[in-house]
């Protein structure tokens, strides 16, 4: 088989962590099997998890002769008998119970972080929270967020713990195009999974709401984020003392500030709402930063945190970075950005088994420290291996003849 001599885990090892147990026992719980004649909750489970691998572009017709191709079948042990057509996939996307795939990703979530050693256990309280839209083709949505292409979208919001997604939930309600609507919704359900978490909540510009902000500090919920440059506030008192290092490494410390910020209170007056400005009463810190780059661009970051240095907040906010290149991953190297189903139900459901298939690439990156496309491709490999070593196997054959170990 593909076998890489300096990896320390295998795509067999990492298929050993998809509880079998589990599977069967959510069958019952969730009664996702309850109308189903062929595609069973865990037929549906291997369908996707195979085809996320196996193509570049997913789709229903893809899935449907995934379904019926006899390597499927060895590879996951099913009925050579049993076939599915497009349409069946569509309905059963449309249907099925999505909380079924959920409690999966939560499961192999917790498994796989497991394996955090204690100092990345400390880093991975920093929590990046952020959102992507996805329109392409989308015009036939039922539900969905306007945007300005005249098309509707839908939004994925995730937490990334800088190693896996850790939180992550589909938008479709046209409220949560605003992120002062949808990121505090994705933190406060992270928050909800982790009792008596000590995170810290990395936001970029997306997060501007002073109501948001401040319902977090008597949540007791740490959050930094990308504050609006020359935001009107009331200064309370300065952090930065005589004598004190005001180079961060990559950027200047400019100011480092005790605030207070304004909010608008709605005013209903002959009919028409108006906004007053009301000064909130929780304090809130302000680390203004300038790049040493070409651009000299200043960085206004906004927290509730005052206990870590300046350099921390900052160095927090460049590690926020991470969801972008994670994004990125998702939609290059597993076409995120095209929707298999149409249907809430549906993008739901392949959103959850898309990040457990990303979890599986993930893992096996950072256990065999090599980069994203040679984990995708080296994976794909193992898995091509495999499903050629059980076909060997079922043939009466000796794969040790083939495969160089």
């Amino acid at each position: 088989m593909a076998i890489f001599k300096d990896h320390n885990t295998t795509v067999k090892q990492l298929l050993g962590f998809i509880p079998e147990a589990l599977l069967s026992n959510l069958s019952l719980t969730t009664r996702i099997d309850h109308y189903a004649k062929v595609l069973q909750g865990n037929k549906l489970f291997y369908l996707l998890l195979y085809g996320i691998l196996d193509n570049d572009r997913l789709s229903q017709r893809t899935l449907e002769d995934t379904f019926n191709d006899s390597v499927f079948k060895m590879l996951f042990n099913l009925d050579e008998d049993e076939t599915v057509r497009r349409s069946s996939i569509s309905e059963r996307l449309s249907k099925v119970d999505p909380d079924y795939f959920k409690q999966i990703y939560d499961c192999i979530y917790e498994q796989f972080s497991r394996a955090y050693t204690s100092t990345e256990r400390k880093k991975n309280n920093l929590i990046r929270v952020d959102s992507s839209m996805v329109s392409e083709s989308v015009g036939k949505l039922m539900e969905g967020i306007d945007n300005k292409s005249g098309k509707k979208a839908v939004k994925y919001s995730i937490a990334f713990d800088g190693v896996l997604p850790c939180y992550s939930t589909v938008f479709t309600n046209p409220s949560y195009g605003n992120e002062d609507n949808a990121l505090p919704e994705v933190v406060r359900g992270h928050i909800g999974k982790e009792a008596g978490h000590q995170n810290i909540y990395v936001m970029d510009r997306g997060l501007q709401s002073t109501r948001t902000i401040a319902a977090f500090s008597k949540e007791k919920i740490t959050f930094l984020c990308r504050s609006k440059e020359n935001r009107k506030l009331v200064e309370l008192g300065s952090f930065i003392t005589e004598g004190m290092e005001l180079d961060l490494g990559e950027s200047v410390l400019v100011s480092d500030r005790k605030v207070q910020l304004y909010t608008g209170i709605p005013i209903n007056k002959n009919g028409k709402k108006y906004y007053s400005e009301e000064l909130v009463d929780i304090p809130f810190r302000l680390v203004v930063v300038k790049s040493k780059g070409e651009d000299q661009k200043e960085y206004w970051l906004l927290t509730n945190d005052f206990q870590r240095s300046a350099a921390e907040i900052s160095q927090a906010y460049r590690r926020r970075w991470d969801i972008e290149v994670f994004f990125r991953f998702l939609k290059q190297e597993l076409n995120v950005s095209h929707l298999v189903s149409l249907n809430k139900n549906g993008i739901q459901v392949v959103l959850y088994m898309t990040l457990i298939v990303v979890m599986m690439l993930l893992m096996y990156k950072k256990a065999n420290k090599i980069g994203y496309k040679t984990a995708k491709r080296r994976f794909a490999m193992e898995v091509r291996d495999l499903t050629i070593a059980m076909i060997v196997v079922q043939c009466g054959g000796d794969p040790g003849l083939f495969f160089k170990t």
